[in-house]
């Protein structure tokens, strides 16, 4: 089962495996707090694409189809991701104040369809 869950929310145990897919580290979390168990900073937006984007949603539709283009490499991180959402919960978590409009729901959606 995988969940989406802001990095300002505190950890539950019903979360599971929490993995970070942020490229930056969450402004005013700290590490000891955090309770993040994987951070896989490299499948977050390109710093390009990010600043692009601007969590601006008129260019929601833009911003999913460059990310997954930015994700094809990425290929092991997701079979990773399925085999363990298989196994049990795991929980992706995000910084971006936006709930509908963030990287975390491209990447649930990924996994997902993945076979």
């Amino acid at each position: 089962m995988l969940k989406l869950k802001r990095a300002y929310e505190p950890a539950q145990r019903g979360d599971g495996f929490r993995v970070l897919v942020d490229r930056l580290w969450p402004r005013g979390v700290s590490k000891a707090k955090a309770k993040f168990d994987l951070w896989l900073k490299d499948v977050g937006p390109s710093t390009q694409l990010r600043k692009w984007f601007g969590h601006d949603p008129k260019r929601w539709k833009g911003f999913v189809s460059r990310y997954n283009k930015e994700l094809k490499s990425k290929v092991d991180d997701f079979k990773m991701l399925k085999a363990k959402s298989k196994r049990g919960t795991v929980t992706l978590i995000y910084g971006a104040r936006d709930r509908e409009h963030n990287e975390a729901l491209v990447i649930k959606k990924k996994v997902e369809k993945m076979k």
